[in-house]
């Protein structure tokens, strides 16, 4: 097993990082210059950047925030948010994004993840999954939490990696700013079924909970946002009571 990586993730309306509770009842959390150049210094493996309302809004992600981040940065850096065709993560990477991520789009339109893998490579691509517990049946959800699909947890994850994916960030609704952990069920059973990486996001509450998801699941990584972004959990403690509990981490 590779080393397991700690990933915040900022957030964006109005170019402001916001966070919410089940992807609503947004409040604002700080400045994202500001909140990325902090967790390079915590030791922050990645980030995630993800402009939460480009996709309901029916628009294209903040290209001169990216910009300024990455200007700002020296680690990986995943931007997500209203793409839908190659040319809009063409205008991110030159902005200096290393990765993007599609959600909404891609349900709509899989074969997008095969054209964004085919022009600038699988390791570009993070395909982000929300899932939500109904009926005690995890199914994919798009538009932000707003719109149920289908499609079937696992059998999507299957898919996106047949299709190019290189990595997954599985956000899961039920936990998704609640505190109480991570969605060890479904993380397990996506990470399990796939052969790429899988970002495990949503719920995060406490130092054990990633002990708790890096020792029940194969995830390759775990993402978490308001416990960094209020200073609840610093990222350098937070490694070293991971490696004290015999979790390889970066």
């Amino acid at each position: 097993m590779l080393k397991r990586r700690i990933i915040p993730c900022l957030d964006i309306k109005d170019g402001r990082t916001v966070k919410g509770v089940n992807f609503i009842n947004l409040i604002d959390a700080g400045d994202s210059v500001e909140l990325a150049k902090a967790y390079v210094k915590q030791g922050a493996d990645e980030l995630v950047f993800l402009d939460i309302t480009a996709t309901v809004e029916n628009r294209k992600a903040l290209t001169a925030l990216v910009e300024r981040i990455a200007a700002e940065i020296n680690i990986p850096f995943t931007v997500g948010g209203g793409i839908d065709n190659v040319k809009d993560v063409s205008v991110l990477l030159k902005a200096g994004a290393d990765k993007i991520t599609v959600n909404s789009s891609a349900v709509r339109r899989p074969e997008l993840i095969s054209e964004i893998a085919g022009q600038f490579g699988n390791q570009c691509i993070v395909v982000a999954i929300d899932t939500k517990l109904v009926n005690n049946e995890w199914v994919v959800v798009v538009d932000g939490g707003r719109t149920m699909t289908e499609f079937k947890t696992i059998e999507w994850a299957v898919r996106v990696e047949e299709l190019g994916a290189g990595e997954i960030m599985l956000t899961s609704m039920n936990t998704d700013g609640t505190k109480s952990g991570f969605s060890l069920d479904i993380t397990g059973k996506v990470s399990r079924n796939v052969n790429i990486p899988v970002i495990a996001s949503g719920g995060a509450g406490s130092m054990e909970h990633f002990k708790d998801v890096f020792f029940n699941t194969e995830c390759s990584a775990a993402l978490a946002a308001s416990i960094f972004h209020f200073g609840e959990i610093d990222i350098w403690e937070l490694k070293k009571y991971l490696k004290h509990e015999g979790i390889a981490i970066r």
